[in-house]
């Protein structure tokens, strides 16, 4: 083992992680994790990359029965590693602030490549995601098969299971995280770093997504484990945060159940340096509200229902933000099956976005509801069952502004479709591809499949599909119908505004 031990303390000086000084200090805490007594420091260093040292380290530790032979328990043991060899959380805050002085975009490049070399973000599974672009009538829309984020074998959910439960950290955003040495049902993030940040007058923390599903990917979270909310509050936090990194965008999951995120429990946003096709999309409709003329505003074409202002003032942007979010929650519109409550149940919220162009600072409201129905459980603006084979999933912050997070079971499942489209077989009995049947029987009326184009249909239909579960998503439908139901809600908030 000595010359991996060797090339990864070669490859934290390299990543200047640690320095000359530090290699035998380093090697002997590696030793300690590796349950090794001594080395050869005359053996050549192993000039591999990082994600290959680790595996060899891994494998040795498996060997000798001290990690389990699961997913889980080598993340938690090659963390543990990289943990080592990672700079106290004051000197990495140190450093982004002394850069930060000179210019916020050196600040966050140094941080989001920090967070690379510590292994936090896993470049070796990011690269292996499948992606490609889908020319929709709204834009070009991306499209992802996420396979970064590892899913748990069955060796791992069994021990999951049986582990002793733990209410620390309380979620996986919480400020605790930095440094935790982790268990098997909560991932290790001893090589974690975060960075304060004062937004709204309050502590919050930057980090970055370990997945990463677009460039820079970070994510801003309050210093307090506390609920996720869409109020005046959350517009200020977004601009605020805008304003110190005007080179990023951020926005908000929803504060609803189906329309909102996956982490409901801990106030958070997400934003990055990377614009998309929601971002480029033009006014198509113009809107005028009183009080506010000075304040751009306009219905986007989007297939969702995005009202959009723009100010080079950003209080003017949180006040009317905040009376359209008020209207939008206590809106009915029976025509247009649009219900503020049932049963005492609230239905509406927004999506908010911020971004900065120019001179003019940008908040893009998403209309959401999460109401449901016998026909769907799952929720009206939400895909629809016929859907379901692609995508099932919450339509959230990042799939609103035009990404798909799509399911790791396609990339397999896409690939088998492939094969059976060729060669004539018949799917309605096949346990895995069946879900398919109705949709591939449609393709096949539609095109004339053959090797060299079979790949790319099925990857633009896919797109196809997701543009289709955007305008599902939307509560006012890109009909006539559903503008005059649009611009109905424009005249009620010009109503509130007077009131």
């Amino acid at each position: 083992m000595d010359k991996y031990i060797l090339g990864l303390v070669n490859y934290a000086v390299e990543k200047e992680l640690i320095e000359e000084d530090d290699k035998i200090w380093a090697a002997n805490r590696i030793l300690e994790i590796m349950q090794i007594d001594s080395i050869d420091f005359s053996e050549k260093a192993a000039d591999l990359p990082l994600h290959e040292i680790l595996e060899k380290l891994v494998d040795y530790a498996v060997l000798k029965g001290f990690v389990e032979d699961n997913t889980m328990a080598k993340d938690l043991f090659d963390t543990k590693l990289m943990g080592a060899l990672v700079p106290m959380p004051h000197d990495i805050r140190r450093n982004f602030s002394k850069l930060y002085k000179e210019n916020p975009k050196k600040a966050t490049d140094w941080f989001y490549h920090f967070s690379q070399n510590t292994n936090y973000i896993r470049n070796d599974r990011i690269a292996k995601d499948v992606k490609w672009v889908y020319k929709s009538k709204y834009g070009p829309l991306d499209i992802t098969i996420n396979l970064s984020k590892p899913e748990k074998d069955p060796k791992a959910i069994a021990a999951a299971k049986s582990a002793p439960q733990s209410g620390y950290p309380k979620c996986q955003l919480c400020t605790e995280n930095e440094g935790y040495s982790g268990r098997i049902n909560h991932p290790a993030r001893q090589n974690h770093r975060i960075i304060p940040l004062t937004i709204n007058n309050s502590l919050w923390y930057l980090q970055y997504s370990p997945y990463v599903y677009y460039n820079e990917h970070c994510i801003v979270f309050n210093s307090e484990h506390t609920p996720m909310k869409v109020d005046k509050t959350a517009f200020r936090k977004l601009l605020d945060f805008v304003e110190l990194f005007p080179h990023y965008f951020v926005g908000s999951n929803a504060d609803l159940p189906i329309v909102g995120g996956s982490i409901l429990s801990h106030d958070h946003f997400q934003g990055g340096n990377y614009t998309f096709a929601m971002a480029k999309a033009e006014i198509e409709e113009e809107l005028f509200f009183r009080g506010y003329e000075d304040v751009k505003a306009g219905i986007i074409k989007w297939p969702m229902s995005v009202i959009r202002i723009s100010s080079k003032e950003t209080q003017k942007l949180v006040d009317l933000a905040d009376i359209i979010l008020s209207a939008w929650r206590n809106y009915t519109d029976k025509d247009a099956f649009i219900y503020a409550e049932t049963d005492g149940e609230p239905h509406n919220t927004i999506t908010p976005i911020a971004r900065k162009k120019g001179d003019f600072y940008e908040l893009d409201l998403v209309l959401r509801n999460n109401i449901t129905t016998k026909d769907h459980p799952l929720g009206v603006y939400h895909p629809h069952a016929n859907l379901h084979h692609i995508k099932k999933e919450n339509i959230g912050l990042i799939e609103v502004m035009g990404l798909a997070v799509l399911p790791s079971r396609l990339k397999t499942e896409l690939a088998m479709l492939k094969d059976t489209i060729l060669c004539g077989e018949d799917i309605k009995n096949n346990e895995i591809l069946s879900k398919h049947a109705d949709w591939i029987s449609k393709l096949k009326e539609k095109y004339i499949f053959t090797e060299e184009n079979t790949e790319n249909i099925l990857k633009q239909e896919v797109g196809a599909i997701f543009e289709e579960v955007l305008e599902d998503a939307g509560v006012y439908k890109r009909t006539s119908d559903g503008k005059a139901a649009f611009l109905r809600f424009a005249e009620y908030l010009n109503r509130e505004i007077l009131l």
